[in-house]
């Protein structure tokens, strides 16, 4: 009787403190460690309840069984271990540092028109908001039209966000004007829920770009090649004249602007299912989340050259031609590139005109040029 309070004691014991732990570590986000929390207070256990007993009372039987819970110990540190090898593999848009983009902050990287604006807006300033490829774009329109102020990229009029919460904040009336690649089918699903119609005016081009590992032996593929690796019928980088690898290809979160190109470019061919993991949310919640894309040597991504090319600078992937043209801005300009695409400022119908006023200007010469300078390929000819 004695030595069964004693176990139920132990397993009660461990049992709360196992509960305690496991919470710690899903609300600080490292569910990678459960395996482990939940291995160790059972291995611990069995050696309490193996002692009370003296089943391993010899040397054989005490060898035997630390041999067993060693092996369930090291299985345990598998997730561990594969986590912390997946973090230390770079990322390709590794935090982007968008206060260097604020305008009107000492030796910020907003570029600077030739010569000053004929349009200077001093009163009734449309609120901005955009994707972060775009932030710099409209950073300078800002640095050009308006006065100087505290343009917080977080909080004022000129903000920068994803394209699916910029698209959000127009729908919702909390911006005026967003700079952004062309809406998903849900956005603009969102818009006709709420009886708004998209005004979009292209201001720009730009090409959509598949980038690989730069010790990729692969430096091109077809269109059709593209496409049938995201439906999940190419699947090994032999087949595009690679090395003899799976293909690792990732995608990006729906709504984003990047997984909206990639959907209009694949048609009506089923894309495969996007590598996924499990997350900690807020309130120890565990989501299921599109994996964010890490430079393994057989993997492949997709974006917009612009925010690889200027914005994230990553010198350990390369850009992929498509049938044999390269993703440069003569190609884009020139139409040989196949993949380009315009990009946007949007409006649902703004009753500031300083708004119309602006997206005016970024027409003309002096705002195509600027669109140049920055690094972008200008829609008009100037």
């Amino acid at each position: 009787m004695i030595k069964f309070l004693q176990i139920v004691s132990i397993m009660i014991g461990l049992s709360v403190v196992t509960v305690m732990v496991a919470l710690i570590v899903i609300l600080n986000g490292h569910i990678h460690f459960l395996p482990l929390v939940y291995t160790v207070p059972v291995c611990l256990f069995v050696l309490f309840v193996g002692g009370i007993f003296n089943w391993i009372h010899t040397k054989k039987k005490r060898r035997w069984l630390m041999s067993v819970l060693g092996v369930a110990i090291v299985i345990a540190l598998i997730p561990p271990i594969q986590h912390y090898y997946k973090l230390s593999i770079p990322t390709v848009d590794a935090e982007i540092d968008v206060s260097a983009y604020q305008p009107f902050t000492r030796g910020n990287q907003v570029v600077k028109p030739d010569e000053k604006a004929s349009l200077q807006l001093t009163e009734s300033l449309p609120r901005l908001d955009g994707a972060t490829a775009m932030y710099p774009l409209y950073a300078a329109f800002v640095e050009a039209t308006y006065p100087e102020g505290d343009y917080q990229p977080y909080n004022s009029r000129v903000q920068v966000s994803r394209t699916p919460e910029a698209y959000q904040n127009l729908i919702a009336g909390n911006v005026d004007l967003i700079f952004v690649a062309a809406p998903s089918a849900s956005q603009e699903w969102q818009a006709e829920k709420e009886g708004l119609t998209f005004d979009m005016t292209p201001i720009g081009r730009e090409a959509f770009v598949f980038f690989v590992h730069h010790k990729n032996s692969v430096d091109n593929v077809t269109l059709e090649q593209v496409k049938k690796i995201y439906t999940g019928e190419i699947t090994n980088w032999r087949d595009v004249g690679g090395d003899d690898e799976a293909i690792r290809a990732f995608q990006r979160p729906a709504d984003s602007g990047s997984q909206t190109a990639l959907e209009k470019l694949m048609g009506n061919m089923p894309i495969m299912k996007a590598p996924s993991e499990n997350i900690a949310s807020g309130m120890g919640g565990i989501i299921h989340e599109v994996s964010q894309y890490r430079n393994y040597k057989n993997a492949m991504g997709y974006t917009f050259r612009y925010y690889s090319t200027e914005m994230v600078q990553n010198k350990k992937i390369k850009l992929l031609s498509i049938d044999g043209v390269a993703p440069t801005k003569e190609n884009i300009r020139n139409g040989t590139y196949p993949l380009v695409s315009e990009f946007y400022a949007v409006t649902v119908g703004a009753e500031n005109e300083n708004v119309q006023r602006l997206m005016d200007w970024i027409l003309t010469d002096e705002g195509q040029a600027l669109v140049e300078k920055v690094g972008y390929v200008p829609v008009e000819n100037y």
